[in-house]
């Protein structure tokens, strides 16, 4: 379980000027020290205005962010203390922003859900935690809402986050903002 401490964080080694990037280093259980990257970025063109999607990870060979490896660290509520850190930072330097988590797959989305579940009651004063499920909308007709190309047009419902929901019914994306 991932136990989120913000007083035990990593310093970053490199902050973006607009606090949109962070780089620092952790330590893998091999000992091996790998620099992560942080990243928050503008989703303006999906259904969700003024959300910015996290995404964290070691770099790739061309230096983007490889969010799909699966990491050993040595000290994992660490890692995941110092990005909920840098998330925080961010959003008080863009306070009418949210920030969004995808599980690229369910055992990532598993981690999310536990992690913020887990500790609501730390980050509450934070942090206003927001599952988004997706629904598609039944039209007065019967038939369901269409797009352009004839598919099932998808759209987000968020929602306050669901701290009995159990982890066999994940949300499909997972949102913060600041407890204002």
């Amino acid at each position: 379980m991932i136990k989120i401490n913000l007083e035990n964080t990593f310093e970053a080694t490199y902050v973006g000027a607009s606090f949109d990037q962070y780089i620092f280093e952790s330590v893998l259980k091999d000992d091996t020290i790998i620099q992560l990257k942080v990243k928050f970025t503008n989703i303006a063109e999906s259904l969700l205005p003024n959300v910015y999607n996290l995404a964290f990870g070691p770099f790739d060979t061309s230096g983007k962010i490889n969010d799909s490896i699966n990491l050993k660290h040595k000290d994992s509520n660490k890692v995941f203390s110092t990005i909920i850190l840098f998330s925080i930072t961010f959003l008080k330097n863009n306070p009418r922003m949210t920030i969004g988590i995808d599980g690229s797959d369910d055992l990532r989305a598993n981690l999310y859900h536990r992690m913020f579940r887990f500790n609501y009651k730390d980050l509450q004063d934070f942090l206003v935690i927001i599952g988004v499920d997706w629904y598609v909308r039944l039209l007065r007709n019967g038939t369901i809402e269409l797009d352009d190309n004839g598919l099932a047009f998808f759209k987000p419902k968020p929602e306050p986050f669901d701290f009995q929901r159990r982890t066999d019914d994940l949300y499909r994306y997972y949102m913060f903002n600041l407890n204002q």
